[in-house]
């Protein structure tokens, strides 16, 4: 019989799925790492440098180009740009890389996406296509 009613209660908490705690970190979890990527339709997106936002963009060689009005464009010298949390990226021997020190220390950034300054998230994939996440 107690066989029974342990066996009976270990089904019932199965059943009653994990306390409330859990469920917000799985609801956290699951809109944190459940996105939707699309192509982007400019190619652009935002970073910072010296305090200012600017938009960025790269060219067929994976060069980066920026812009303060998104009409006239220059080469970045250094080819850098920040993100939010002002981590510096930069593309190099075919990967996109970042660093929190400056540039002393580079590592490469996973499943290469980064937050932008204003708050969307983008991505580079193998041929260096912009994804954003809407």
């Amino acid at each position: 019989m107690k066989k029974f009613l342990s066996l009976s209660g270990a089904m019932l908490l199965m059943l009653a799925g994990p306390p409330p705690a859990d469920r917000a970190v799985a609801a956290v979890y699951g809109q944190v790492y459940h996105q939707d990527w699309e192509k982007s339709k400019t190619g652009t997106w935002t970073g910072r440098k010296g305090g200012k936002t600017y938009w960025y963009k790269l060219d067929r060689n994976a060069q980066l180009w920026w812009s303060a009005d998104g009409k006239k464009w220059a080469a970045v010298e250094g080819g850098m740009w920040a993100d939010r949390e002002n981590r510096w990226l930069k593309i190099g021997d075919g990967k996109l890389w970042w660093t929190i020190d400056a540039g002393k220390n580079f590592s490469e950034v996973p499943e290469w996406k980064w937050e932008a300054p204003d708050g969307k998230w983008y991505k580079f994939d193998a041929k260096w296509t912009l994804w954003v996440n809407r």
